[in-house]
């Protein structure tokens, strides 16, 4: 079993399958995590990977084929819905149009039989907390979709669970709203000591809220650590791709590094086995973050000391505070640099230019099959 210690939610080989056209398929495999009190952690993963029906397990609303659910300490797995401290809020939001905002916000508290004066103390704070307090009247089909957004919010936290479930509450705003309310979860949780579960597939939303980030890929579990873990310090090829750009440079193309030893062009080391007895060798390479590749362009590049590869300028993209410049090496590997676009780096790479791309080894890793 997972080490409970002082989790607001743990997972214990949990599995859950779906009867589909060709039988039945399984979603969660065997997955066991823990989730801190007082945590804002992020299940993070394509479409299908089984985020969401994690989610709605916790939530009661799918049952568990196998294995545990634990809700601060006790065993919930059996508990229907209505029975769980917990509250979840949708991607559509969910509220009642025929409601005004406070009785859409009161609605947990009126089935808790709160006390009138308790429960209009309650559902004010909670409008407040939410930054939605001179909205009380107002009808749901009145307000914008991040208001709504806040409403639901509101109405979620107002029975004071002891955790909230997001799925995917931000997708349906627009770029600059979504910013803007990630700023507001953050806040929110960090006022209310709450333990958030927030699902996502989107590596930069969860990356900018979280505490932590749970990766899966295929209904399995394939990675948990904070953001910067995840970034840096990948536990598979899946994970480096999946949160963020990733260069894969074969290790038959450096230059300036003993090959026979791997200190010499990464720190690190990441072996994995092949899905099939079959699947042929592969040689070794070497993964590297595009803002780790630094460029050296003429003169500059007569010194570089260490791992170095020679390419092309084939592009190169500004965009604001950094500039992108894709090199090709060869005739067809193609490694992306990213750079401040007020270095010289950015200056000199102009597009036709030879250059030589390097990296300090504490950068990078072996990626050996």
């Amino acid at each position: 079993m997972v080490d409970s210690g002082d989790a607001a939610v743990v997972l214990d080989e949990v599995a859950k399958s779906f009867r589909g056209p060709s039988g039945m398929k399984m979603v969660v495999q065997d997955l066991s995590l823990s989730v801190r009190s007082g945590e804002f952690f992020s299940l993070l993963g394509p479409s299908g990977c089984g985020k969401t029906t994690t989610l709605r397990m916790i939530a009661g609303l799918e049952k568990v084929d196998s294995g545990r659910i634990y809700l601060a300490g006790k065993d919930a797995t059996d508990l229907p819905a209505y029975a769980r401290n917990v509250n979840t809020v949708f991607q559509n939001y969910a509220l009642f149009p025929h409601l005004r905002v406070f009785d859409n916000v009161a609605y947990g508290l009126h089935r808790q039989h709160v006390p009138k004066v308790e429960l209009r103390r309650r559902v004010m704070e909670a409008l407040s907390l939410v930054r939605m307090d001179g909205f009380a009247m107002h009808r749901p089909q009145q307000l914008s979709g991040g208001q709504q957004q806040r409403i639901a919010l509101a109405r979620s936290i107002v029975t004071r669970p002891t955790v909230l479930l997001l799925d995917e509450p931000l997708a349906a705003l627009d770029l600059k709203l979504r910013e803007s309310m990630q700023e507001e979860l953050k806040r929110l949780q960090r006022e209310l000591q709450l333990s958030f579960i927030f699902v996502t597939h989107d590596q930069a939303e969860a990356f900018a809220m979280s505490d932590r980030v749970a990766v899966m890929e295929g209904g399995k579990l394939v990675q948990v650590g904070s953001p910067e873990e995840l970034y840096l310090r990948p536990a598979t090829r899946f994970v480096t791709t999946f949160v963020g750009r990733a260069n894969f440079i074969p290790a038959t193309l450096v230059e300036g590094a003993a090959m026979d030893r791997p200190d010499d062009v990464a720190s690190r080391q990441l072996s994995e086995t092949p899905d099939t007895e079959a699947a042929t060798k592969v040689e070794p390479t070497i993964f590297v973050r595009p803002e780790r590749l630094l460029v050296r362009v003429g003169e500059s590049a007569t010194d570089v000391q260490g791992p170095r590869i020679q390419g092309t300028v084939i592009d190169k993209t500004f965009s604001g505070g950094l500039t992108m410049i894709r090199v090709v090496v060869g005739s067809d590997v193609e490694l992306t640099a990213t750079c401040d676009s007020a270095s010289s780096e950015a200056r000199d790479a102009e597009v036709g230019k030879k250059v030589v791309l390097t990296w300090h080894p504490g950068d990078a890793t072996l990626l050996d099959q």
